[in-house]
């Protein structure tokens, strides 16, 4: 079983310090199960809910533990952010609190329910592009401009440490899990979840999900180093980096058992599972744990206590409408 490093204890005490931050500021989501999901994995399945996380996902969480980390004159001077969606919900509703500006450059892609909730929180966006490099430059160049400081989506050890509040309170609400299933984008939610449940569960093992077009955190545990992808065709717009984070990967490839991968069908599948059998709207990236033990792919589950990171809601009109006309059309 992998092990904490000396180098990631630091990382664990500020997951700590930041679960006494949010304490006041995030909602304590709710673990769901359901019978028909055990017996479909032929597991006990506990689903921690962060899609009824405030913002609609679990980016709140980081996001506010970054800003909360600044000096106040450096906070006044507004931060910037970069992301698909989620995050720039999670950094302007962060902003919001500390009532601070924000401007948040997003993709041109963006859907656009999370640029309505984004500029609804009073954040300014920002059009950059179409890939998340694109975003990441053009938000250097707005912070620099602006003297604000960045607040990016995943490598930064703030970030990752408000992330991994997500597995320290889901294993103090249920602290006999055998297996821990995240779902892997940049790789902030899984780096900070692992550091978590290594500290508090050692012997848990720790499963990464990504959707299968989209597998640069696969391709890289499986070289050993950081491998870039073109750019991802996938349902899950959360997952779409070109590559591990710089920070993140190298907590993921030193404390993560494995990383699976799921098909899009696989992924629609879920979404509609968790709508129609437990009423609960899930985003594609949000769902890939349920996809993967729907179909199978998680081996060495069967009669587990199995741990499942739904990481956000927040799915957009049209790519809900086309999952259920599929799913209908079945």
């Amino acid at each position: 079983m992998r092990g904490m490093t000396d180098r990631l204890h630091p990382v664990w005490n500020d997951i700590e310090a930041a679960a006494e931050r949010l304490r006041p500021v995030v909602h304590a989501t709710a673990v769901h199960r359901s019978q028909q999901l055990d017996a479909r994995a032929g597991a006990t399945v506990l689903l921690k809910c962060e899609n009824l996380q405030r913002g609609g996902a679990f980016k709140i969480r980081g996001a506010y533990n970054k800003i909360a980390t600044l000096a106040p004159a450096v906070r006044a001077r507004g931060v910037v952010a970069y992301s698909s969606g989620n995050h720039a919900q999670g950094v302007a509703l962060a902003a919001r609190l500390f009532e601070v500006p924000a401007a948040i450059c997003v993709p041109e892609t963006i859907i656009p329910s999370k640029r309505a909730a984004t500029e609804a929180y009073g954040a300014a966006v920002v059009l950059a592009g179409r890939t998340s490099e694109d975003r990441e430059i053009r938000a250097r160049e707005l912070a620099s401009e602006r003297g604000a400081t960045l607040v990016p989506p995943y490598d930064d050890p703030a970030i990752v440490a408000g992330q991994g509040t997500v597995a320290l309170e889901f294993l103090h609400q249920v602290p006999d899990l055998d297996v821990l299933v995240t779902p892997v984008g940049g790789g902030g939610l899984l780096a900070g979840c692992a550091i978590a449940a290594r500290a508090l569960a050692p012997g848990i093992r720790i499963v990464g999900i990504e959707a299968e077009d989209a597998n640069d955190t696969y391709l890289s545990m499986q070289a050993g180093h950081r491998v870039r992808i073109p750019p991802p065709r996938t349902i899950a717009d959360g997952m779409r980096a070109l590559t591990p984070g710089e920070f993140t990967f190298p907590i993921v490839k030193s404390l993560v058992d494995e990383i699976v991968l799921v098909q899009d069908a696989e992924i629609e599948a879920a979404v509609w599972f968790l709508l129609e059998r437990l009423k609960l709207l899930v985003e594609p990236t949000g769902a890939v744990g349920v996809a993967a033990l729907l179909a199978g792919r998680i081996p060495g589950t069967a009669g587990r206590r199995v741990g499942v990171v739904l990481s956000g809601g927040n799915v957009d009109r049209s790519t809900l409408v086309q999952i259920l006309e599929r799913a209908s059309g079945e």
